[in-house]
């Protein structure tokens, strides 16, 4: 009994740290991909039309793409813990503000403005780099059970917000996202921590490091690519072809955060089935994440995993437009939803793997930039198709084609050149003179 009881490992605190940035992501992240189940009673009340409340949606994607990089140089420069606190506060007060909604333009500052640059402190991008720092054998573990997030902030607050939607108004409904958020504050002050470093600890929990044959301390392997500025990250090509592949991420997820649970109601489907096919898709995405970050730790090949993700994407966007039926949306969600948090997981972790951490916060800000773009310009798109058309076949079409591209650029990655993940000591030496 001695004997186990000295041997007894203890959980490594990376993973406490893990659970809190996911919860984090859970409560932030889910207010967001709520909004779409406020198009339909916010645009009746206003009168506003389809393109004018995507407008407002569309401003706060933009803002949060934009605000993105330089959130990520202030967690780079400060550790992120504050940043992520103060982020998190703001976004739960302007979330419950929204509920005071008079005029398209106090929507468009609240949600575009306010709260999208503060879910920047949290987003993912960041939580990912701090994960980073935490793990590295289990580097894309780790980043996908923080990335579950986004599939658990649809899997539950989105059908929570409908319930809530239906049972009172639209006006309770954002105050009671805006509690849900502020409750994630706790959890934030006490567990968050910048480094194993902080808690005497090395990455992954492992002991310190020996040294080699000789006694010397081994040298650290770095990355051919891996960079001590950001800007030194855009002069290769890996950082372009995961921006570009993200960008269209973007376009094909922010559409659907936005006008899908409209598109379902206009196939004839309820409001409280939508949000639940809706869910549904993200909870999947729970499985697709967790499965995406652990076959790149075991297998290995990120950039074939990330190029599969987007081809099932294509693939489901497919038989979204041609199966015209109920069956038709929950056959979409099954295949999109493996594929939805997947890409996050994957580019954040081979980004890491290809360019270290020193500037990670930033250089994933960049990317996640892109992604934003690509999704402002597809919510906005959509809104303003819909108006002309009356549908939106058509830009579902145009977005769900680009994603064909997308598995293209990623897949010719040449990721066993550039990843740490294939360099050795000698070969490191070697690159840097040695």
């Amino acid at each position: 009994m001695e004997t186990t009881a000295k041997t007894k490992k203890p959980i490594y605190y990376g993973w406490y740290v893990c659970a809190a940035t996911m919860f984090i992501g859970f409560v932030a992240i889910g207010a967001r991909n709520s909004f779409g189940v406020f198009v339909v009673p916010m645009s009746e009340e206003f009168e506003w039309n389809r393109f004018t409340i995507s407008a407002a949606a569309a401003v706060g994607v933009l803002v949060n793409g934009v605000s993105q990089p330089f959130m990520g140089r202030i967690f780079d420069r400060t550790g992120g813990r504050k940043l992520i606190l103060i982020s998190l506060a703001v976004v739960a007060v302007g979330t419950a503000l929204l509920a005071l909604t008079f005029h398209i333009l106090f929507l468009a500052f609240v949600f575009g403005i306010v709260v999208s640059m503060a879910q920047s402190g949290p987003a993912t991008s960041n939580t990912a780099a701090l994960m980073s720092r935490w793990f590295k054998r289990l580097r894309g573990t780790a980043i996908s059970i923080n990335s579950a997030a986004l599939s658990l902030g649809g899997l539950i607050m989105v059908p929570l917000s409908m319930y809530l939607l239906q049972v009172t108004n639209w006006r309770v409904a954002w105050i009671g996202l805006g509690i849900i958020v502020l409750s994630a504050l706790p959890l934030a002050y006490f567990f968050l921590h910048e480094s194993p470093a902080d808690r005497g600890l090395h990455p992954d929990g492992d002991p310190e490091p020996n040294g080699g044959e000789d006694g010397k301390p081994r040298r650290e392997v770095v990355g051919p690519l891996e960079v001590e500025q950001w800007r030194d990250s855009f002069k290769s090509a890996p950082i372009w072809q995961m921006s570009a592949s993200y960008f269209i991420c973007g376009t094909t997820t922010f559409v659907l955060s936005v006008h899908f649970i409209p598109y379902a109601l206009d196939r004839g489907v309820s409001g409280s089935t939508a949000a639940l096919i809706f869910g549904f898709m993200m909870g999947l995405n729970i499985i697709g994440a967790l499965g995406a970050g652990i076959l790149s730790d075991k297998i290995g090949g990120t950039k074939n995993w990330l190029a599969l993700a987007y081809f099932m994407r294509g693939i489901a966007y497919i038989v979204l437009l041609t199966v015209d039926s109920v069956a038709g949306l929950w056959i979409f969600a099954s295949i999109a939803g493996f594929s939805w948090v997947a890409t996050p997981v994957l580019t954040s972790s081979l980004t890491a793997d290809v360019y270290g951490l020193k500037a990670l916060g930033t250089i994933s800000g960049f990317t996640f930039m892109f992604h934003q773009f690509g999704g402002f310009g597809s919510v906005l798109l959509a809104g303003a198709l819909y108006d002309l058309t009356g549908s939106y076949t058509i830009p579902f079409a145009l977005v769900g084609a680009l994603l064909f591209p997308a598995a293209l650029s990623a897949f010719s990655i040449k990721e066993r050149k550039y990843s740490i993940r294939y360099q050795t000591p000698i070969s490191n030496a070697a690159a840097i003179g040695d």
